[in-house]
């Protein structure tokens, strides 16, 4: 009994990071309010859709948020370097709220006009761009080193979490209630994080800060990606399985023409986060994994062909269960990507990096919406799912060949950039000076 349990506790999720109560409030608000957030990114879609029965449109969603995504978040990385991050945190969240109340206005005033919600998408996008690599940036300053990659799997599982949720809820509120129901909750819930921001100790930049956060200190941050294979090819894994095998754009059609209607749309985007979700939950072995590298590549091909079997299923349950095995997968992959990320870095260039991240996390399901959409424009959406796995699969493991240094990637023997004068910064005795 006590050897099962002892088994237990090592896979169950590691949770020492919220011994940090500046860290702990920062999960829990940005767990809550994330919720509301993935009910407006369901409600908006199914929105699209039934306004032009469409999924080229649908798909191009995607492409508006990804222009925002691709500036603000590497101008947003930049910005973080040179100034407090708690600041910088609660004015994006802000941006982001105001475009919810937007989206609530014109679902209560039936105004339906297509270039409207992509307006306000792309100005929500733009706030998502700053904030996300902001919320990178402070994670790090906030727990010690050794607990960053469970601080990482603790971040991933409430989003993954919220991503689970939030479509349910989307789902029922779609089927018995109006579009304003869907974005009402997620402006209550929002609150949440923009008061876990004013919550937070003020958090300048270590390092050099000279100089202004234009294009010259963008640049600086990706000469600096240049120079680290590992972390460049981290993100060029992530862009090909996003990109490729994102089949979320399909999701709309799908649910009405094979399995019944705007019911079943909420458990496909739940889908991918259940087992990301439950991946999380059984995560406590993620720590222990010290050839990254190799597990990268295996956890993203492995989300490829999940993705291309859940599209060949003609059972709705089916296709949530292997969706669900991709979503497992890819939380596996998150975590590898971020821990290699945030350890890596120093400070001074972790806000850009980590606007690289944002641009490449967010920007390549994106990506993927604007390329499931236009092959099942041509193709039709079954050849569209199932082929963008396959490939998936296929160019993550000739990725992984074609650069060695990321298979041979271990952390027993990676050398780390030093993060200056972090250690006397951040930790357990910064984090208690946090309490209060």
């Amino acid at each position: 009994m006590t050897t099962a349990r002892g088994r237990l506790r090592r896979l169950a999720i590691d949770t020492r990071p919220l011994a940090y109560p500046a860290y702990r409030r920062l999960w829990l608000g940005q767990g809550v309010s994330f919720l509301g957030f993935q009910v407006t990114s369901v409600a908006v879609p199914v929105q699209v859709y039934d306004m032009t029965k469409s999924s080229l449109w649908v798909g191009v969603l995607g492409f508006v948020n990804l222009v925002p995504l691709i500036v603000f978040g590497l101008w947003g990385g930049a910005v973080a370097d040179h100034m407090d991050r708690r600041r910088l945190l609660f004015l994006s969240s802000c941006v982001m709220w105001a475009a919810t109340l937007l989206l609530l206005v014109q679902a209560l005033l039936g105004i339906e006009s297509l270039a409207l919600i992509m307006g306000v998408v792309a100005i929500q996008a733009m706030g998502f761009a700053v904030a996300s690599p902001t919320r990178g940036a402070i994670t790090p300053r906030l727990v010690d080193g050794p607990l960053v990659p469970a601080a990482n799997t603790l971040n991933f599982t409430a989003s993954t979490f919220g991503m689970l949720a939030g479509p349910l809820f989307a789902g029922v509120l779609l089927a018995h209630w109006h579009y304003a129901a869907a974005y009402a909750l997620d402006a209550v819930l929002f609150t949440v994080v923009l008061y876990a921001a004013l919550r937070l100790p003020p958090i300048p930049p270590l390092g050099d800060t000279t100089g202004s956060p234009g294009l010259r200190s963008v640049f600086d941050g990706l000469r600096y990606l240049g120079t680290q294979p590992v972390l460049l090819m981290s993100f060029v894994v992530d862009i090909i399985a996003m990109a490729v095998a994102m089949p979320r754009a399909l999701f709309p059609e799908v649910a009405e023409t094979r399995f019944g209607g705007e019911g079943a749309v909420g458990y496909l985007f739940a889908a991918i986060a259940i087992g990301a979700f439950l991946g999380g939950l059984s995560s406590g072995w993620i720590g222990r994994v010290h050839r990254q590298g190799i597990a990268l590549v295996v956890a993203i091909a492995v989300w490829g062909l999940a993705v291309a079997a859940a599209g060949l299923s003609g059972s709705l349950w089916l296709a949530v269960v292997l969706l669900a095995v991709g979503g497992a997968a890819d939380l596996v992959s998150s975590v590898f990507r971020q821990s290699m990320l945030q350890t890596y870095a120093p400070d001074r260039m972790r806000g850009r990096l980590q606007g690289v991240f944002t641009v490449v996390v967010a920007g390549g399901p994106r990506l993927g919406d604007v390329r499931a959409g236009a092959t099942a424009s041509v193709a039709g959406a079954t050849a569209s799912w199932v082929g963008g796995g396959l490939a998936c699969a296929v160019l993550v493991v000739i990725a992984g060949f074609a650069v060695p240094a990321l298979l041979r990637y271990d952390t027993r023997t990676a050398e780390t950039v030093p993060a200056e004068s972090e250690a006397t910064e951040s930790g357990p005795a910064a984090a208690a000076s946090m309490e209060n």
